[in-house]
């Protein structure tokens, strides 16, 4: 999803809790991210893996000029001969303690495997963040949760993603000086190119 439709979005969606929320929770990733150099582990349930959020995340990441945001994608079930970013399983949550942050996205319940694998990263000092359907059991066990129940919310979670990783990316500092986007200094380079001449008077 583009800048435009989440603008889009957004627009429709004004009045409801759902961009406030998003920028929230946008806020917690990157508070948990930035400061740690990144350490993002992005896992999902068995029957469901976030791989548009972790390409979301990815773009927004280059584009806002946060590398930390950059997930890596932790999956239920690793297939040989698949490439390596790709090829990482349930078993890197175990490694996963101070300066990590898990984010689980759980449309559904998570499963009791998920929740012990979870709860023992946050036991040994990972931030835990939940993008989820509403299961009161991750939700406990989350630094900050965003829940959509099914049937209940305005939208549905895969919306609420775009709006969360869009959001993650606006939400930091001001580029320093040094390191402008390259649309700061195409202006900047056209401002000079089109100003007059200097007086020789």
């Amino acid at each position: 999803m583009d800048a435009v439709r989440v603008a889009l979005l957004r627009e429709v969606l004004a009045g409801t809790q759902w961009p406030g929320d998003a920028r929230r929770f946008a806020g917690s990733l990157r508070r948990s991210v930035v400061p740690a150099g990144g350490n993002l582990l992005l896992v999902g349930t068995e029957g469901y893996e976030p791989w548009h959020l972790a390409a979301h995340l990815v773009d927004e990441a280059a584009w806002s000029g946060s590398p930390e945001l950059s997930p890596t994608l932790v999956r239920h079930r690793v297939r040989p001969g698949e490439p390596p970013h790709l090829s990482v399983g349930l078993g890197r949550l175990a490694a996963a303690g101070r300066g990590h942050t898990v984010l689980v996205v759980a449309p559904r319940e998570p499963g009791e495997g998920l929740l012990e694998r979870v709860h023992d990263a946050r036991r040994a000092g990972a931030t835990v963040l939940s993008l989820d359907g509403g299961d009161r059991d991750l939700a406990a066990l989350a630094h900050d949760a965003l829940s959509v129940p099914e049937g209940v919310a305005e939208l549905d979670l895969d919306t609420v993603q775009h709006l969360v990783s869009a959001a993650a990316g606006e939400n930091g500092p001001p580029a320093p000086r040094g390191s402008r986007r390259l649309r700061d200094r195409l202006a900047g380079l056209v401002d000079r190119l089109t100003a007059p001449p200097p007086s020789r008077w």
